[in-house]
């Protein structure tokens, strides 16, 4: 679309509608010429005249001859010379007040192809800063009023969107003129008079300004919804290869590119490639960035080549173009298009593209920290595990084994007490084998997003109730619609009850209670030791690693509430709620 200042198509229509000014003179002397040569010749003229007449009529030989020459030249030269003198004057006069009229009319009609550039001008600048499609045809229809002082004006464009504009009151529309808009749809235009040439031509410039509009739009809408497509992408998916082939695709699909690529800087700065394809397939990765990826690294800025620079990146490409992802910790990475057409990226939105590229390296980012944070996890879950096999298993394992030491020594003096300790460490390495299966029980993977919260939850507390003998009755009621992130956090907060449960409660029964409304509530409660809770710490479970209070810093920080009833002897009840969208 044409910016506002940019007026010189319209500009020339409507100038051209504008007729050329008259003369202010007729050809000739000008009025102030006449008067000075009648002022400053006719006198000694008449006087050079009268001596050559007065002079010529006292040679006549009588004086009757000298009366009637006197009444000639005096009655009839005199008065004629008078009235052509002030004719020729008169003349210029006219001349002028032709002139001078000639002159408003031009004023009046360049006033008014003033006001109509001026109102084309507003039209143009309204349709710019239009922030979607029916503000275009609103600006446009309102502004057709307004330039051709048309009485109606309605608008149409392809998809059925249409907008009207009239005065208050409506006057009557006796006129009609209908102008195509490029690329689809139609103005129409309402008139109390004739339309003329002159408005056809003007009604005709604003289509094409609407249907520039219009075009500039739909960019601006196709722009949005690609953002938000990558933007779904970053925050869907957790994989980095499969993020970067999203984004990359995303960003092809926008401009027509056959192939793509992404380089990443490795832990060392060297750039290598992470993800490639083309219409052959998938590229192996690892391999090092060619020259034309490692030049878009040093520039910091986007870059585009063709010929042999292309061909080193893609086989079948003739031009490439080259996005450097940076952001204020340094390079990350580079991202490089390319098509098989020559100069195929001259007209493609750059911008749009580099800020594409801005939300692929804040992707990556993303992902290598959320990887890093899984690698410290699983360190972390590593060294709990170890620590409770150390603490616990471990310990009672050689403590077993002493006894049957013991046993061994007093097998032959003393076979009772001996029979006595081997069912001791019988019943302890029970327990033992019993608590093994129970931290095995808590570390399965659970696929809460193939089977959803409502399938997973019931799975679960079956299996629980089956691994710890432990009777667990579950009631769900209502509707639980809840994001990911949030049917995570829940499932977090059973498994590490339930575990809780299994570790310290020696409990007989719990029963789950899931109910879905306005908000959905979590309860666990079971009839075992229960504790006390003013001395509850953030001990860390086998379920996850998150105890209590950090389960509690989990639910409130998404608008939820989490609560823990106990007291010794009287079993404990868990009860987590959080607010639905």
């Amino acid at each position: 679309m044409s910016r506002p200042g940019d007026l010189t198509d319209t500009s020339a229509e409507v100038v051209a509608l504008v007729p050329e000014p008259a003369d202010t003179e007729e050809r000739g002397f000008r009025l102030s010429d006449r008067v000075r040569v009648v002022r400053n010749v006719l006198p000694p003229l008449i006087v050079l005249v009268v001596g050559v007449v007065e002079f010529l009529i006292s040679r006549l030989p009588s004086s009757r001859q000298e009366l009637w020459a006197h009444l000639l030249f005096y009655g009839l030269v005199g008065p004629a010379v008078t009235y052509f003198s002030v004719e020729w004057i008169a003349q210029g006069t006219r001349a002028r007040e032709r002139a001078e009229r000639d002159l408003r009319d031009l004023y009046g009609q360049l006033s008014a192809s003033h006001a109509q550039l001026g109102a084309v001008q507003a039209l143009m600048r309204d349709l710019t800063d239009a922030p979607d499609m029916g503000a275009v045809l609103d600006v446009a229809a309102r502004g057709a009023l307004r330039v051709t002082g048309a009485a109606h004006a309605t608008l149409t464009v392809p998809g059925g969107l249409s907008a009207s504009a009239a005065p208050t009151p409506p006057p009557e529309v006796r006129h009609a003129l209908k102008v195509p808009v490029p690329g689809g749809g139609a103005l129409a235009l309402g008139f109390t008079d004739p339309p003329g040439e002159d408005t056809e031509a003007l009604a005709q410039a604003l289509a094409a300004e609407v249907a520039r509009g219009v075009e500039a739009v739909r960019q601006r809408t196709l722009d949005l919804m690609t953002l938000y497509s990558v933007d779904q992408s970053i925050r869907a998916e957790r994989n980095l290869r499969r993020l970067l082939a999203r984004v990359t695709r995303t960003m092809a699909e926008r401009v027509g590119a056959e192939a793509r690529a992404i380089f990443l800087s490795d832990q060392d700065g060297v750039l290598r490639l992470e993800y490639a394809q083309d219409r052959h397939g998938e590229k192996r990765g690892g391999l090092p960035a060619p020259p034309f990826a490692q030049q878009v690294a040093q520039a910091g800025e986007p870059q585009s080549a063709a010929g042999g620079d292309a061909a080193e990146v893609f086989a079948d490409a003739r031009s490439v173009l080259g996005l450097p992802m940076r952001d204020e910790e340094g390079l990350v990475g580079v991202i490089v298009l390319g098509d098989a057409r020559d100069r195929a990226f001259d007209a493609a939105r750059v911008s749009l593209l580099a800020l594409m590229a801005g939300q692929a390296t804040l992707a990556v980012r993303n992902a290598r920290a959320y990887l890093y944070s899984e690698e410290l996890a699983i360190s972390d879950e590593r060294a709990r595990i170890a620590r409770e096999i150390h603490d616990g298993v471990a310990q009672s394992l050689a403590f077993a084994a002493l006894k049957l030491d013991i046993v061994a020594r007093q097998l032959h003096a003393d076979p009772a007490k001996a029979e006595t300790e081997v069912r001791a460490a019988t019943t302890l390495l029970r327990e033992q084998i019993r608590e093994v299966r129970r931290s095995i029980f808590a570390l399965r993977p659970i696929d809460l997003e193939r089977y959803g919260l409502l399938e997973t939850v019931q799975r679960y507390v079956l299996d629980f109730g089956e691994q710890n003998s432990v009777r667990v009755t579950l009631n769900i009621s209502g509707d639980v619609h809840l994001s990911p992130g949030d049917e995570a956090v829940v499932f977090r907060i059973l498994q590490e009850s339930l575990n809780n449960v299994a570790k310290h409660a020696r409990a007989q029964e719990v029963k789950v209670t899931l109910h879905g409304g306005e908000r959905v509530t979590l309860r666990v409660q079971d009839d075992g030791a229960g504790f006390d809770p003013a001395g509850l710490t953030g001990r860390v479970s086998s379920a996850g690693g998150l105890g209590l209070l950090q389960m509690r810093e989990r639910i409130e920080a998404r608008g939820g509430e989490y609560r823990v009833l106990s007291s010794p002897g009287h079993g404990t009840l868990i009860e987590a709620d959080m607010p639905q969208g």
